[in-house]
C-alpha cells in the first residue's frame, strides 16, 4: 500500500524530510557529511525491528498473555487484533518494557529489553490507549522535556517539534496548557512527543478512538509515512476497515494466544474474497452475534 507523495500536501499532515532522521543523522547533513540518501532506518543488526518470543503473562491464576511469538520488519504497518481480554494492550506493555513477561522474550532492534533496556527503549515510541500528559505544560514545554528525557541536541530538537508541531496543526496552540486541550488535541501532541526522538519501533494502542475523521485520516497519513522511511509500526485497533486498509500483516490474538497471523491474502487463504471483519468474527466466535444483528437488519 502506497501513497503518491504528490497527492500528500505538506500542509495536510507530511511529515518534514527531516522528521525521520535522527538528531545526530540530521546534524551531520546539516554540515554536509551526509546526505538523506545514504540514511536507512533499518537495525544495524538486522533482521526484525520488533519479536517475541514466547512472551506470557501471569497474574496469580490467571494466564492474561500464553505465548506469543511474532516478528514485525522494518518498515512493516503491522495490525494486532482482538477482542476486549484478549491479551492485546499487556502483550504490547511486554514489548515496550512497562511490564515484565512471566515468560519469553522482548527484542528492539535485537536488544533484549529487560537485559538491555536503555538500548531498547531508546528505539520505541510508544502512545497508549489513554496518553497521560502532564496538564500544567504547554506542548512545547512537552516536548522539550521528552527531548531533555532522549537526551537531544537542544537546539536541533527545538526546531524538530516546531515540525511536529506544524505537522499536527498544533503550532498556533503550542503555547497553551495541555489541560486546556480536547481529546484529540491531547492524542496528536502524545504522537508529536512519541516521534521527536525518531523511534524505530513505533507502538500504538488504539491510536484512533475520540478523533473526529480529519484528525484520525491525518493520523493515517503520518503513520504510513513514518513506515516508508524505515520505522516498524505496530498497531492495534478495534476498527478493523482501518486495520485491512493500512496494515501489511496483521496479527489476531484469542485468549492470550495469537490464532492467525499474516497478510490478507494469507488470512483470506481458501475463503474467497471475505473481509478482515468476516475472518476475525470466524476466528474470534463472534459469527453467531453478527448473524443475529443482520436477522435484527
Amino acid at each position: 500500500m502506497k501513497h503518491d507523495a504528490n497527492a500528500i500536501r505538506r500542509d495536510q499532515g507530511k511529515l518534514p524530510m527531516h522528521a525521520s532522521l535522527p538528531i545526530e543523522v540530521m546534524m551531520q547533513e546539516a554540515s554536509g557529511e551526509l546526505s538523506v540518501t545514504q540514511y536507512t532506518n533499518g537495525g544495524p543488526h538486522g533482521g526484525p525491528m520488533i519479536e517475541a518470543l514466547g512472551l506470557q503473562k501471569r497474574y496469580a491464576d490467571t494466564w492474561a498473555v500464553k505465548g506469543v511469538d511474532l516478528q514485525v520488519q522494518p518498515g512493516e504497518i503491522f495490525g494486532f487484533l482482538g477482542p476486549n481480554g484478549a491479551g492485546k494492550t499487556t502483550t504490547i506493555k511486554m514489548l515496550v518494557g512497562l511490564l515484565r513477561p512471566s515468560q519469553g522474550i522482548a527484542r528492539i532492534d535485537s536488544y533484549d529489553i529487560q537485559r538491555d533496556p536503555l538500548a531498547a527503549k531508546a528505539r520505541i515510541g510508544y502512545v497508549p490507549d489513554q496518553p497521560y500528559l502532564p496538564e500544567k505544560l504547554t506542548a512545547r514545554e512537552f516536548l522539550s522535556f521528552t527531548a531533555g528525557l532522549y537526551q537531544l541536541d537542544r537546539k536541533t530538537a527545538r526546531h524538530r517539534g516546531e515540525e511536529l508541531l506544524k505537522v499536527f496543526d498544533l503550532q498556533d496552540r503550542g503555547d497553551e496548557l495541555i489541560g486546556g486541550y480536547s481529546h484529540g488535541m491531547r492524542q496528536k501532541t502524545a504522537l508529536a512527543g512519541a516521534l521527536l526522538h525518531n523511534p524505530k519501533a513505533f507502538f500504538l494502542d488504539e491510536p484512533t478512538v475520540g478523533l473526529d475523521p480529519r484528525s484520525a485520516s491525518l493520523i493515517k497519513v503520518i503513520l504510513r509515512e513514518v513506515a516508508e522511511r524505515g520505522t516498524a509500526v505496530f498497531m492495534s485497533t478495534h476498527i478493523l476497515e482501518i486495520a485491512e486498509r493500512m496494515c501489511d500483516r496483521v496479527a489476531i490474538i484469542n485468549g492470550g494466544q495469537v490464532i492467525a497471523i499474516g497478510t490478507m491474502n494469507e488470512l483470506r487463504a481458501g475463503q474467497g474474497d471475505v473481509s478482515l471483519e468476516d475472518i476475525f468474527l470466524k476466528l474470534t466466535g463472534g459469527a453467531e452475534e453478527a448473524q443475529l444483528a443482520a436477522a435484527l437488519d
